[in-house]
């Protein structure tokens, strides 16, 4: 008996597992087929706006900064550029994505099906971080005209890059979930994303500011993320690395179970 009832738990949950990843790559692809569609509205814009900063931050002001952190400034803030480009659009992809879908009344259809909630999460999330990923492949071959990048540890970077792009492609689905309107979307990436960005330490080293500040800039979540990534780079960071790494998969954690809370209950969806 117990060999039968093991043998059937077995078949229940390979089922179960056959099921769900059907939906999960029915919906990566779907987000996926949707960005390449409209590529030029989604992957050129990006590698215009870096090749800009190069041009500008690199070329021209950083030969008067010169070297920070034993390093060029084009450099220096390479690494910085991919991953201002990484965390703006997989925010931007989920959230415009989701919102669309919630907006035209397809999202209830999906939450209705037998689909679980995690599955749908999974699904939309890995849209954003393909497309993240797409794009800082696409600016780090930009880079390439300018500078030559150096890898000092390829774990890292790919560790960052994804825990980074998941942790904002889920917060944009947060965002999508309490938009109203199609201005609600774009209000975040500009009063919450782009401040913290700038003063994430892209252009500049920590050690440059005062004691006080550094303590202030070290409460700004981007600030690790993209010391963490250029630690992958070129061996430097003004924080901690494995701390970095925590605390990315800690608000990982945090957001998805704020996302599932609200796809489970429906708020912001069901009215």
């Amino acid at each position: 008996m117990k060999t039968e009832s093991t043998q059937m738990n077995t078949e229940e949950n390979v089922g179960w597992f056959k099921q769900n990843y059907v939906a999960l790559t029915t919906i990566w692809i779907k987000e996926c087929t949707r960005f390449l569609r409209i590529w030029v509205q989604t992957l050129v814009p990006p590698a215009i706006t870096m090749s800009l900063y190069f041009v500008i931050f690199g070329s021209l002001i950083g030969n008067r900064i010169g070297e920070m952190g034993g390093f060029t400034y084009m450099e220096f803030i390479v690494p910085g550029l991919i991953m201002m480009s990484v965390i703006t659009n997989s925010y931007a992809n989920v959230s415009s994505s989701f919102f669309s879908a919630k907006f035209q009344r397809n999202i209830e259809e999906l939450l209705v099906s037998p689909v679980p909630t995690s599955v749908i999460i999974l699904g939309y999330v890995g849209g954003g971080v393909a497309r993240a990923i797409l794009i800082g492949i696409i600016v780090t071959l930009v880079s390439l005209f300018f500078v030559d990048v150096q890898i000092h540890n390829l774990g890292i970077i790919a560790l960052t890059l994804l825990l980074t792009s998941t942790l904002f492609a889920t917060a944009g689905l947060i965002n999508a979930v309490f938009a109203k309107t199609f201005d609600d979307i774009s209000v975040v990436p500009t009063f919450v994303l782009t401040p913290l960005t700038y003063l994430g330490g892209v252009f500049y080293s920590l050690t440059l500011l005062p004691e006080f500040w550094q303590w202030v800039s070290k409460a700004n979540p981007v600030v690790y993320m993209v010391n963490g990534f250029r630690y992958g780079f070129l061996g430097v960071s003004d924080v901690n690395v494995t701390l970095s790494l925590a605390l990315l998969v800690g608000f990982n954690a945090l957001l998805f179970g704020v996302a599932y809370y609200l796809l489970k209950t429906g708020k912001g969806i069901r009215s």
